[in-house]
């Protein structure tokens, strides 16, 4: 049996969870899972340009597990593009630093620290607030 591992730290949740090709329904499309650890992989080595040591320092895992997570992300991304799979980014055993809150009436998008809430939208008042984070989390 696999020992447990460490939880891999992620900056903040994604902020689009699902992608899929336009006009094609989700029913006739295969989805394909990217984990949350292996989008933040994507976004530190591909998006922020890093060398695989930094990123890795920053997800509290090692060099080596850092280049099979992004092999592994990027052989994802790859099979998504070329057969147009439906990829939906959740799970992993990960922790947030920081949390994205979105605004369903104004569609303001915050960044806060993990451990600080946001109640109110700080542009219009709305309570109806999306908790990024939190969706991660009761999905994994």
């Amino acid at each position: 049996m696999r020992s447990s591992y460490r939880k891999r730290r992620v900056d903040s949740p994604p902020r689009f969870y699902h992608f899929k090709p336009a006009g094609i329904p989700s029913r006739s499309l295969k989805s394909l899972i990217l984990s949350v650890d292996e989008f933040e992989a994507i976004r530190l080595a591909d998006y922020k340009n890093m060398e695989h040591q930094e990123a890795s320092e920053l997800m509290n895992i090692s060099r080596p597990t850092f280049t099979r997570l992004i092999e592994k992300a990027r052989q994802k991304m790859a099979k998504v593009l070329i057969e147009g799979s439906e990829l939906l980014v959740e799970g992993g055993n990960i922790e947030f630093i920081n949390n994205i809150y979105r605004c369903h009436k104004c569609g303001s998008v915050d960044k806060k620290p993990i451990d600080e809430r946001m109640r109110r939208c700080p542009k219009c008042d709305s309570t109806e607030i999306d908790d990024l984070a939190n969706h991660h989390i009761e999905n994994s």
